[in-house]
């Protein structure tokens, strides 16, 4: 997710300084939730092969469905940045995430964080 290792001296007020066996060890910076995003949409296009952009839709649809569970959509301007990187709408986007709550719904796995 693009975290820093530090040195514990170093470690700021936000970051988190993990002890061994009483004795701090090392400090991790975690980065911005927006420049996490910008992290899970590198990856997905590496592990895609290809410019998410050129994905088809039923690729789009999984990515989507990814990022939602990995918090993607919780980021401020997270639907919009998603959209630009898959090159749609941001009204796709929302329709790609209606779409996986209705297919969990199916599934049994119903989803209590979407008002239907």
């Amino acid at each position: 997710m693009g975290g820093v290792l530090l040195p514990p001296g170093e470690a700021g007020p936000d970051d988190v300084v993990l002890s061994w066996q009483g004795a701090d060890v090392v400090a991790v910076r975690l980065p911005q939730l927006a420049e996490s995003l910008d992290h899970l949409l590198a990856a997905m296009e590496r592990t895609q092969g290809r410019p998410l952009a050129e994905l088809d839709r039923k690729a789009k649809q999984e990515v989507v469905r990814t990022l939602e569970s990995r918090g993607a959509f919780s980021v401020r301007h997270g639907v919009e940045t998603v959209a630009r990187a898959l090159g749609v709408s941001r009204f796709t986007i929302y329709n790609y995430l209606n779409y996986a709550s209705e297919q969990r719904a199916r599934a049994g796995g119903g989803d209590e964080r979407r008002p239907r």
